[in-house]
């Protein structure tokens, strides 16, 4: 009875799974004989492609095909979620939905993705894959494939982290039931586990930053109050967010983890991950990364991180500081991010101002979390266990598709690369010789920048309090002549309004009282008399005060405004977000004229006057860059060569022209690190499933499976690496190198023999291709599938779909 309604619902499955790929609705009872070896229904489910739903005996059973079909439409599409399958395949049999099905199809799924697990263990170990962090060291080819005869890098590794609040997690008891068990571990060595982050947890101190301003919402960093002790300073601690103290980030106790931190390579492979629980950065999480990747990859390290700049002292201050100092680890702020920083900031962790950078944005987190934010709506209500199993089927197809994409990336960074230097050469070479400069001034006018800016500082202590007793003898002056210049008129507003006439009064006598508190404070023995010497020198400087709170307002909300523009119209923000964000740019467009009007009105009133600002400046981005250079005070600086804007545009082109042949020096190396890559990859799998052939022919059969897509792409990329090296103007070594010895990587290359087989299969591979592609459509040559427009036009698209993700992805 048991085996005949286990057949009655397989069949009815059956059908229902045949209609997913064959459209037909009819239903059909189906007889699956188990072999004499089976001893139980699943057996023999599976002999015939379908998973029980149960471990004994199951009701329901889910063909491999579909499971199959799901798995590669949830990795493209991280939003389908298993409930959104079974509707659909309740709605085409016309089967009403039961939320138990759901349950099913994820057990189901779960062991067949336990399956492919223990085959690619089973793959990895005849490849000798799974020794310790092989696939940190092997992910990229392109940043770790390190070859032997190498020219040597300012930055061996390059890398970019950041934390990201999407993928959060509900904590079950918020619903008052106890959470399932589930003793299932992540799969994946994606994952840094809690306690090697937790160790990390007590390593900074608590730093207690205007704490009158700690009981207000932390959830905006656009809101964030200046000190009040000194408004005219502006730091980046003051406008991120994340570069606050740990008190301060917190989460709401409903999420069990608030998000994710990662750590991901210039070509935006994910490298490490670790999740933030029950708050919000952390100091703990990057130091954790940080840990980890010295580890891994050692000396002369650069990372990007959108608070570079602030989090290089909490890491100095770690027990992590010395390590990173000795290996020359150096921290920076991500290229896009790093606009809205203060200038002074920029100077020293802007990626276009550090040498050895090349075009390295920095940003490579931010595109990853553009397409992880997809994962939220089916990760939200998970267990521990679905949310890791999620979020690692993401991570993996996303790095597959990285390397699918890599001499792609090659390719467009080498272009745009040759393009600059020939571009920015010529223009440089004019400007020069119209302004008589050399290449020598340009780093003088950066250290002549830095070394002003450096000293706009605030005023000393005492000049400070003189500059407020001037503030308040002009404040006194105001209210004794209301008071004691129109008697007559007082004594008519006794009589009109006796209230207008006390308020008036107690005015005067505060005033009277905080002149007197300032001339305790300053020893004055005498008053300081309104346009007196010593009046006058704190007068300009209460009047640099003013100027300099209606700049630091401006900026704040040109920032504002940038990054909400970047979240507006967008395919991923809701409409209501959208409805908010478009009614608080309605409000901030009025608001920025006001403040431009009140900067106008105070930088007139300086001597001599300071640059005015208009709306349309405040559109452009590079513009926040020299927020600073309207601060000056005591020095002005209008009359200096480095201030003046044709020297500061040559300048930046000059370490823009900088930065370009750098990325040509580290391109032309990771063409070769691929190609090498390459090479050896194929030699090691063709040897692998020669011995599979004879010991495991099942798993030789595998393992020829997945070597095909991955042989096909490798064909891509010779192909791509072949046009790279015919560009006008390529510069790197042609060939295959020879892999840098190094016990943690998997087998030592062997190239005995082997060189030319390899090449001659890879060009025949290529060939048939060529000739498949012929073959199906006649009427094209093979003149047109090198069509280099069409792959200028491809790229075109990639580059633009890339952008429109990344601005999306913006949550600071």
């Amino acid at each position: 009875m048991r085996l005949n309604s286990l057949i009655h619902s397989v069949s009815l499955k059956r059908s229902l799974i045949s209609c997913t790929y064959f459209f037909f609705a009819a239903r059909r009872r189906s007889h699956l004989r188990p072999l004499p070896s089976h001893q139980y229904p699943n057996e023999t489910l599976i002999y015939y492609g379908y998973i029980g739903c149960a471990p004994m005996y199951p009701s329901v059973a889910i063909s491999l095909r579909t499971l199959a079909a799901y798995r590669q439409s949830h990795r493209t599409c991280p939003r389908f979620s298993i409930q959104s399958q079974c509707k659909t395949l309740c709605y085409l049999h016309d089967i009403p939905y039961r939320p138990y099905l759901k349950m099913q199809f994820s057990a189901a799924y779960d062991v067949f993705l336990e399956i492919l697990h223990r085959i690619n263990q089973r793959l990895r170990q005849a490849l000798k894959r799974d020794t310790v962090n092989w696939r940190m060291l092997n992910t990229c080819p392109a940043c770790f494939y390190k070859l032997d005869d190498e020219p040597a890098l300012d930055f061996e590794w390059l890398v970019s982290i950041d934390g990201n609040n999407s993928l959060k997690r509900w904590d079950s008891s918020i619903y008052g039931t106890t959470a399932r068990s589930d003793s299932r571990t992540a799969r994946s060595d994606y994952w840094i586990h809690a306690d090697a982050v937790d160790k990390f947890e007590n390593e900074v101190k608590s730093r207690q930053v205007f704490t009158m301003y700690t009981t207000m919402n932390d959830d905006d960093w656009e809101d964030e109050p200046t000190d009040p002790d000194h408004p005219g300073a502006f730091t980046c601690v003051n406008r991120w967010r994340n570069a606050g103290p740990d008190s301060r980030k917190k989460m709401f106790a409903v999420f069990q983890e608030s998000g994710i931190f990662i750590a991901s390579c210039r070509h935006r492979f994910v490298l490490l991950a670790c999740d933030m629980i029950r708050s919000g950065e952390l100091a703990k999480y990057p130091i954790a990364i940080i840990d980890k990747l010295l580890t891994v990859y050692g000396k002369n390290g650069g990372c990007a991180y959108d608070i570079g700049c602030a989090f290089s002292k909490t890491l100095a201050n770690s027990t992590l500081g010395p390590r990173a100092h000795d290996l020359g680890f150096r921290m920076m702020v991500g290229a896009f991010h790093g606009h809205a920083h203060n200038r002074r900031c920029q100077l020293d962790w802007h990626p276009m101002y550090i040498s050895g950078t090349g075009h390295t944005e920095g940003e490579g987190c931010e595109h990853i979390f553009s397409a992880s934010n997809e994962l939220a709506r089916s990760t939200r209500h998970a267990n521990r266990f679905h949310r890791h199993q999620a979020i690692e089927e993401h991570f993996a197809f996303w790095d597959a598709n990285k390397y699918a994409a890599l001499s792609n990336y090659l390719w467009t960074h080498y272009r745009e690369a040759l393009k600059s230097v020939r571009l920015l050469t010529a223009e440089l070479e004019t400007i020069k010789a119209e302004l008589r400069l050399s290449n020598n001034d340009f780093p003088g006018f950066f250290d002549q920048e830095r070394i002003y800016l450096d000293g706009l500082k605030q005023p000393a202590p005492r000049d400070r309090l003189s500059i407020r007793y001037v503030e308040v003898l002009d404040e006194l002056a105001e209210r004794r002549y209301l008071h004691i210049g129109s008697l007559e008129q007082m004594h008519d507003a006794l009589k009109q309004a006796r209230i207008r006439v006390n308020s008036s009064y107690a005015k005067l006598q505060h005033a009277e009282g905080l002149v007197a508190h300032c001339e305790t404070l300053l020893s004055v023995d005498e008053r300081w008399l309104i346009g007196g010497d010593e009046y006058k020198r704190f007068k300009e400087e209460a009047t640099l005060g003013k100027y300099r709170t209606a700049l630091d307002e401006l900026e704040r909300l040109v920032v504002m405004r940038l990054f909400e523009l970047s979240k507006l119209s967008l395919s991923g923000t809701g409409y209501k977000l959208r409805q908010q964000i478009s009614k608080a740019l309605q409000r901030r467009s009025d608001t920025i004229r006001n403040a431009i009007n009140r900067y106008n009105i105070q930088a007139a009133s300086l001597i001599p006057p300071r640059q005015t600002i208009a709306w349309k400046d405040i559109a452009e981005y590079s513009f926040l860059g020299e927020f600073d250079l309207l601060r000056d005070s005591r020095t002005d600086i209008q009359d200096k060569d480095w201030a003046r804007p044709a020297h500061r545009e040559a300048t930046t082109k000059y370490f823009k022209l900088c930065r370009a042949r750098e990325e040509i020096i580290r391109l032309n190396i990771e063409i070769r690190r691929l190609r090498t890559a390459i090479h050896d990859e194929t030699i090691d799998t063709s040897a692998v499933i020669d011995e599979l052939l004879v010991a495991n022919p099942l798993l030789a059969a595998e393992l020829k499976r997945q070597w095909r897509s991955r042989a096909a792409i490798n064909a891509v990329h010779t192909y791509r690496l072949d046009q790279i090296e015919r560009l006008f103007g390529f510069s790197g070594i042609s060939g295959i190198g020879t892999r840098l010895a190094n016990p943690a990587f998997s087998r030592p290359v062997n190239t005995n023999g082997a060189s030319s087989g390899e090449c001659g299969s890879l060009t025949t591979y290529i060939a048939l291709i060529l000739a498949t592609a012929q073959a199906e459509n006649p009427d094209s040559s093979a003149s047109e599938f090198h069509d280099i427009e069409a792959l200028d036009r491809e790229e075109h698209e990639v580059v633009t779909e890339d952008m429109a993700d990344f601005l999306y992805s913006i949550n600071d």
